[in-house]
């Protein structure tokens, strides 16, 4: 028994060395960040291509954990991923993201993705689990292309798709459990408004 399991284990060792000990030890090391501040922020941005996956993995991990402790301490934790359709692209990173929508809300744990590509997170097969497992949908204007396919996913009328079609900013479509709302939202362009916009041409940083 032992003889086979020793090959089993040599090729494990050797697919996780570049891991540990290699060019890619970026997460075999502490942390110089303190991941008990009550806001934290993952940023994947510079990773690369190789880094990407695992890093995605990490991270999913972390906030499961995070999620676990809060969660016998009786606190909600608020878990939010811009561009998530990048986890979607992936087996394995979509196949948490389902565990987590479908397990998080039981925990406390209050999961939101974000994203403006449509069109990937649409192709993913674990989306219609995550659309199942959402009880609140906020829709922005919308692709002509995206539009029918989420007419046919999310079941939506033509009169209801007109709010996500060459709508303005800040109109949209609200989706709470069955009922769907049209809303339009003028933010006032107060100083939280300034802290909060994303438009270079908004910040003091712009040139």
């Amino acid at each position: 028994l032992r003889k086979q399991e020793e090959p089993e284990a040599q090729r494990l060792a050797t697919s996780l060395e570049i891991y540990v000990t290699g060019s890619l030890n970026v997460f075999n090391h502490q942390t110089n960040v303190d991941i008990n501040n009550r806001i934290v922020c993952f940023d994947i941005k510079e990773l690369g291509k190789q880094l990407k996956k695992i890093g995605m993995l990490v991270i999913q991990d972390q906030v499961w954990n995070r999620v676990t402790m809060n969660r016998s301490a009786h606190k909600s934790t608020r878990y939010y991923v811009d561009e998530f359709h990048l986890l979607l692209k992936e087996e394995q990173t979509a196949a948490y993201s389902v565990e987590i929508w479908k397990r998080f809300r039981k925990w406390g744990g209050i999961p939101t993705g974000i994203t403006q590509n449509i069109k990937d997170l649409l192709s993913s097969r674990e989306i219609e689990n995550i659309f199942e497992n959402s009880d609140f949908i906020y829709m922005l204007n919308q692709a002509s292309g995206d539009r029918q396919i989420l007419a046919k996913q999310l079941n939506i009328s033509p009169t209801q798709l007109s709010y996500v079609t060459n709508s303005n900013e800040g109109e949209g479509l609200l989706f709470y459990g069955n009922v769907i709302i049209p809303f339009v939202d003028r933010f006032p362009k107060n100083s939280l408004y300034k802290i909060m916009t994303t438009r270079l041409e908004e910040t003091s940083e712009a040139g």
